[in-house]
């Protein structure tokens, strides 16, 4: 059984390109290591096409029974990754190869390094298709929806197991340069199947990678070769020009620099990109501004949930200058009838999300104003999802949510099915435990609909969700989308 699925293993690997013909028998014999088996013998089946999930579920299974792991999700995925090492070129091969490519074009270096990322097992598609997708219309263009369901539960084994483990600082993030084939423990993902390119940025060492998670086509996260914290100033829009100049292709965005409109890894300084045109970027700019000093820089309000001006010029230099001009601006601004304070009690309030693209010969950054203030009423931050959306989505608005995608939490898929046979059997959402924050919502929308059943049931509860996903985008806006919240804007803009 393991000589099969060690042969259909690197069949995989020929077939993909990760295993040259040549080491074909190298490949072998460091899997019959990993097995701690010492003889092989060629079994006799061709395999075509072959399934890496099966396959790597094959060897799993034996590598329970012989002992070498446990059986639970968290050993798997260790194991696992041991196992596609096995396969991968080395970091140097990767990095010669994706630069030979880069020679043809960006784009072509860029396809090579997602493929290897995919094909690794580093990027596992099989559970990113698990992933729930649909798009919703809204007044601000079409708004993308995904309930995340690639990352896997935890075992309660695996989860007792980290708890008790030796606390380990190395590596000191999930991005950090040494992560690049670190086997990982139960509390620190496996990362001997994954690579990194090494780029340049603001003329320091950066790394270029992939998004085990990919939310969107080519998401790829650009990170500092040094462990220091995320930072929004003059230099931030320097590294995003840096990338994009690199790869004009892909977009390069940063999530702002403070808890709550910040992101999950505040601690280590990167940004997040790629080939994917988001509605945000789609939205078109609804006035335009002129801002003294840089009457050559076009600019304007984008119409947008959350307040984004948008700058655009052929010289990202004239960008990268007037987006400081703004930062330093919006880091000190304080309108008390706008509910805009730039500090209480010594705590910084005002930040920037900025995200940079190229548009044919011309640059363009979106500057969207962030505040993290909170009250007693918005414990959670102001400009941030009100608690009445809190059944949906909850956590912060980072930047991918700001360009226009909800990455919602998994619970959601359980929920959402479990509600629509309440709904479709006219049974009251409030009596059960999982469902009862759901309850009001439902009765809102339910008498907007005249013929609910089967066929459509879930159509329309993915459609609801979107709606309050656009609710919770302009929660998150500062300045709100009324002539009110726009002339405070213009306010605001004033002062540049």
């Amino acid at each position: 059984m393991l000589n099969n699925s060690i042969k259909k293993l690197v069949q995989y690997g020929l077939e993909t390109g990760l295993v040259p013909a040549c080491e074909k028998n190298y490949t072998i014999n460091l899997l019959l290591d990993l097995f701690r088996q010492d003889d092989y013998e060629e079994p006799q089946e061709e395999y075509r096409d072959v399934d890496l999930e099966e396959t790597l579920g094959e060897l799993l299974d034996e590598a329970v029974k012989r002992g070498l792991i446990e059986d639970s999700i968290g050993y798997r995925d260790l194991f696992d990754t041991k196992i596609m090492n096995c396969l991968m070129p080395r970091p140097a091969q990767v990095q010669e190869k994706f630069w030979k490519e880069y020679e043809k074009s960006p784009e072509t270096a860029t396809d090579y390094f997602y493929k290897l990322s995919q094909d690794s097992d580093y990027i596992r598609r099989y559970r990113i298709k698990k992933d729930r997708k649909w798009t919703v219309d809204s007044t601000y263009g079409t708004i993308d929806i995904t309930i995340n369901l690639s990352k896997p539960e935890k075992d309660p084994k695996a989860i007792a197991a980290a708890r008790n483990a030796k606390q380990s600082s190395y590596p000191k993030c999930l991005l950090c340069m040494e992560n690049e084939g670190y086997a990982g423990r139960l509390n620190h993902p496996a990362r001997e199947n994954h690579r990194i390119i090494p780029i340049t940025v603001n003329e320091s060492p950066w790394g270029f990678q992939y998004s085990p998670y990919v939310y969107y086509n080519e998401h790829c996260i650009v990170f500092n070769g040094q462990h220091v914290p995320m930072k929004i100033e003059r230099n931030a829009f320097v590294k995003l020009f840096d990338f994009v100049k690199l790869f004009p292709h892909y977009f390069l965005g940063s999530n702002a620099d403070l808890p709550i409109v910040g992101g999950s890894i505040l601690s280590h300084d990167h940004f997040q990109g790629g080939h994917y045109t988001f509605a945000m970027a789609k939205a078109p700019i609804e006035e335009s501004v002129t801002i003294p000093g840089y009457e050559d820089v076009e600019a304007g309000i984008v119409n947008w949930p959350l307040s984004v001006l948008r700058i655009r010029h052929k010289d990202e230099k004239r960008l990268i200058d007037l987006a400081a001009h703004v930062l330093d601006n919006w880091r000190g601004y304080t309108d008390e009838e706008a509910f805009v304070f730039a500090e209480t009690d010594g705590e910084p309030h005002n930040t920037i999300t900025p995200i940079a693209r190229k548009i044919g010969d011309t640059f363009e950054l979106d500057l969207t104003l962030r505040n993290n203030i909170t009250t007693e009423e918005h414990p959670l931050g102001v400009y941030h999802p009100h608690a009445q959306y809190h059944h949906i989505k909850k956590e912060n608005i980072g930047l991918i949510e700001v360009m226009g995608l909800a990455v919602l939490p998994a619970r959601l898929k359980d929920e959402l099915e479990l509600l629509a046979s309440y709904i479709l059997e006219g049974r009251d959402p409030a009596e059960n435990e999982m469902l009862e924050k759901h309850a009001d919502w439902v009765n809102e929308f339910l008498p907007k609909y005249r013929d609910i059943n089967e066929k459509n049931v879930m159509d329309i509860l993915q459609e609801e969700v979107g709606q309050v996903f656009v609710k919770v985008l302009e929660d998150a806006g500062v300045y709100k989308c009324t002539p009110e919240g726009r002339a405070a804007f213009k306010k605001f803009l004033a002062t540049l």
